[in-house]
């Protein structure tokens, strides 16, 4: 089951990033989520991965920066549209001086707006710099099997945090979220990082 937001449902990361939620809508290939996003120079997502969704995002002004992990940079104008498959680690920016307008969707919704409406609440309570230690455990190890945060090294996201999200559990602060919709346990894309080297 999956969190049921009233739409349009817009979130802040108190860093520059506003994301709404416009609503689910259903064509030939399914149902995907549609969003706009308003980001303010220099701002945007760290590098991070959805292994089950694909996202594609229009610029409707202002210059959007994106790399995949291991490429370089790219930059784009208005009418550009940007896409990331499955599995593809990403990050994007505004890479001009004005406000970035985006439009675009994610396909499927599943529990990208959950997770991300916690994320960007903890990151904005922590001062806009990056999400509370507990919140950032029990997000990325209840749905590791969805989404991850590459910016945090390794070692941390597969040692640490599943640590701090078992220490936290013990200590009742799981509390923060009782709406949390169960993880989707399905086999996902895996990344760089998960291949043999």
């Amino acid at each position: 089951m999956t969190a049921v937001y009233d739409h349009p449902h817009t979130i802040e990361d108190g860093a520059g990033s506003n994301l709404t939620f416009v609503g689910r809508v259903r064509d030939e290939r399914g149902e995907l989520l549609e969003i706009e996003s308003l980001t303010a120079p220099g701002a945007g997502p760290p590098m991070h991965v959805h292994h089950r969704q694909e996202e594609a995002l229009t610029v409707r002004s202002g210059t959007i920066g994106y790399q995949t992990e291991g490429e370089a940079p790219e930059t784009a104008g208005p009418g550009t549209t940007v896409s990331f498959a499955p599995g593809v680690a990403h990050r994007f920016w505004n890479a001009g001086t004005d406000e970035l307008s985006l439009v675009g969707y994610v396909r499927p919704p599943e529990n990208f707006e959950y997770f991300l409406t916690r994320i960007y609440e903890s990151t904005r309570q922590h001062g806009g710099k990056r999400p509370g230690l507990y919140d950032a455990a029990f997000l990325l190890s209840r749905y590791r099997d969805e989404f991850d945060m590459l910016e945090i090294p390794l070692p941390v996201r597969r040692l640490v945090m599943p640590l701090v999200a078992r220490l936290g559990s013990a200590l009742r602060w799981d509390r923060r979220f009782p709406d949390a919709p169960h993880p989707i346990a399905t086999p996902r894309h895996p990344t760089r990082e998960d291949r043999p080297t």
